[in-house]
């Protein structure tokens, strides 16, 4: 029964992958439905969807802009989250309440202002502006995660250090940050995800410009009259490869920073 079970689980999860598969190396001139196998398949959908969608400026773009907010990320909410967990005064522990609740706060009640924000400083069309939204955006999470996980970190290490004579400074970067993989996998992971498939925000401050990431780019496949599925799933297939080969890569310290948050 359990063995049953199983395959019928397995079964859900792979028949998207499947459907993806099938449409991407399907011929556009080929009718049927979406279930059914494609009788003559091609990669020329691979080729029209990088040629056509400029998929390869829009995966460098995507990449750049991740791999700058997840860094900014990482770094401002380890070093945030280092005296939130360690000091127990009661302004702490309102300071860590005050950040943790813009998690409940939705984001999109702040577009408005941001954007007149952006423009204001002449940074809408540019990467840095995403840049800095999705430092602010993911700020309260990676905080979170970050304390959560330190305040299940013995102190002991930090006692020896500064027997040694390391200041706070030196303590963190060279005793605590590197304790802190497990999570930090985590947050690469999860905000790195959010960045790399986020559509609404870069359709909003890079509309117009040659800056597209590949959400907007897979985009332009879709219209009011016609609709390019084929290009699109094949695009999604090559698009997602940087952000899937990093999520294998990392996978398992991403169960450990789960566990050691939880355990916090």
């Amino acid at each position: 029964m359990l063995e049953i079970s199983l395959i019928i689980t397995a079964t859900l999860f792979l028949f998207p992958v499947y459907i993806l598969i099938n449409l991407a190396i399907r011929n556009i001139t080929e009718l049927g439905s979406v279930y059914s196998p494609t009788t003559s398949p091609t990669l020329e959908n691979f080729n029209l969807a990088w040629n056509e969608g400029g998929l390869f400026d829009a995966i460098k773009n995507s990449s750049i802009l991740t791999v700058l907010s997840v860094f900014f990320i990482v770094l401002f909410a380890a070093f945030a989250s280092y005296p939130l967990a360690r000091i127990t005064r009661g302004w702490s522990k309102v300071a860590f309440f005050s950040i943790v609740g813009g998690l409940l706060l939705p984001y999109q009640l702040a577009l408005i202002p941001l954007y007149t924000t952006m423009r204001d400083l002449n940074l809408l069309g540019t990467l840095q502006s995403l840049v800095i939204f999705y430092i602010g955006r993911e700020m309260p999470i990676a905080i979170f995660l970050y304390t959560a996980f330190l305040r299940n970190t013995p102190r002991e290490y930090e006692e020896a250090a500064a027997i040694d004579g390391a200041g706070p400074i030196r303590t963190f970067t060279s005793v605590v940050f590197p304790l802190l993989r497990p999570v930090t996998g985590t947050v690469i992971i999860l905000t790195g995800v959010f960045v790399y498939n986020d559509f609404f925000t870069p359709l909003l401050y890079l509309s117009g410009t040659g800056n597209q990431t590949t959400t907007v780019a897979l985009s332009t496949f879709v219209g009011e009259y016609r609709s390019q599925w084929n290009l699109v799933f094949a695009g999604l297939i090559m698009s997602s490869a940087p952000i899937l080969l990093v999520f294998f890569t990392m996978q398992k310290t991403v169960i450990k920073g789960f566990g050691g948050g939880l355990k916090g």
